[in-house]
């Protein structure tokens, strides 16, 4: 009896790739930077570039077609592309921050070679333009209040018009207010100047005083915080609201004590970027507030000096007196809006709505 040989088929099992990928490490995007810096300055040298700007931008676009390269020849055409675009992200935050940086030491540099007690608390009472000596006091002194007087009149009127058009507007009224509220926002400053030039001191007669600067910054001040304040109300979830009025609460007290303090920050934050803008500007206060050397406290009568004038006038004359002058009131200008801003923020945060148990 014979028995049949079978010949069982056999089975191979497949080859299994690896569970994980070859990774570059950690300190690749640092090294690719240094690279991409040195290689930036030395083309740059060797072919006879003098801006450092050239060189900068050399170097970025070797940044990132030498991160695209790295990382497709270790870790795939894939993950390059994904690396790029945060190398390229990393790049215009670089591009962004250099100017500013760049801009902030100059004026420091610059501005605290005469920066000093004496600088802020004396005028320009009795100095020429063209000697040394003198201080910003009477400009100081004037922005503060023309600012706080714009800000007075164009916070609340801001305030109440994005509540009205969130809250309660509809309808052809409300199209109206926003469109002219967009057109507003392109004004140029020494047209707003201008409407007031018109109205208040010719029409009205009054003198230059700082108040008609102030309402001239008003108008410039009111788009942005109708616009900033109407984009932070819409971001209030309407549950908010709903729960609110299904306690039977009235809508009038629903915004004041739920839709108000839960954007209080962003109202604030769009506050302080109105009044970044108007503070310097110098157009309105050139043709409304005049300018003056002497200090005078009173914004309703007699012309009145202030910080972007000021650095106008001094840096027009054109001596190292008063070139050095104008840095220190610019940074003057500087640190004033930046103890806003700080302030602001300390305020909107002590009034924000606590949410922790």
């Amino acid at each position: 009896m014979s028995h049949a040989i079978q010949e069982r088929p056999v089975s191979v099992a497949p080859r299994r790739g690896p569970l994980s990928h070859a990774r570059l490490p950690r300190w690749t995007p640092a090294a690719v930077a240094v690279f991409s810096i040195a290689a930036g300055i030395g083309i740059g040298l060797a072919a006879g570039w003098h801006s450092k700007v050239q060189w900068g931008m050399l170097a970025a676009l070797l940044f990132v077609l030498t991160t695209y390269a790295v990382t497709t020849k270790v870790e795939g055409s894939r993950q390059a592309k994904d690396r790029v675009a945060t190398s390229l992200v990393w790049v215009c935050f670089v591009l962004a921050v250099v100017p500013l940086l760049s801009l902030a030491w100059v004026t420091i540099s610059k501005g605290m070679a005469v920066l000093d007690v004496y600088f802020l608390t004396h005028s320009m009472n009795g100095v020429l333009d063209t000697e040394a000596g003198g201080g910003v006091y009477h400009a100081l002194l004037g922005t503060i209040e023309q600012v706080g007087i714009a800000t007075l009149i164009a916070a609340p009127i801001g305030l109440l018009t994005a509540v009205y058009l969130v809250e309660y507007g509809g309808g052809k009224l409300a199209q109206a207010v926003t469109f002219f509220v967009d057109v507003m926002t392109g004004i140029p400053s020494i047209v707003a100047g201008l409407f007031i030039l018109a109205t208040w001191n010719l029409m009205l007669g009054f003198g230059p005083s700082g108040f008609a600067g102030a309402m001239a910054l008003a108008i410039l001040m009111m788009p942005v915080v109708v616009r900033s304040t109407e984009e932070m109300l819409k971001l209030v979830p309407n549950e908010l609201r709903e729960a609110s009025l299904a306690l039977g609460i009235p809508k009038w007290r629903t915004i004041l004590k739920v839709v108000l303090p839960t954007a209080i920050g962003g109202i604030t934050t769009g506050v302080m970027l109105a009044v970044a803008r108007i503070t310097g500007e110098t157009a309105p206060v050139l043709l409304l507030v005049f300018g003056t050397k002497l200090i005078n406290p009173n914004p309703f009568e007699g012309a009145q000096s202030s910080l972007p004038l000021y650095v106008y006038e001094q840096y027009a004359v054109g001596t190292d007196a008063s070139v050095a002058r104008a840095w220190a009131a610019a940074l003057v200008l500087i640190a004033f809006v930046m103890i806003l801003n700080l302030v602001a923020r300390g305020i909107a945060r002590w009034k924000a709505p606590k949410t922790g148990r």
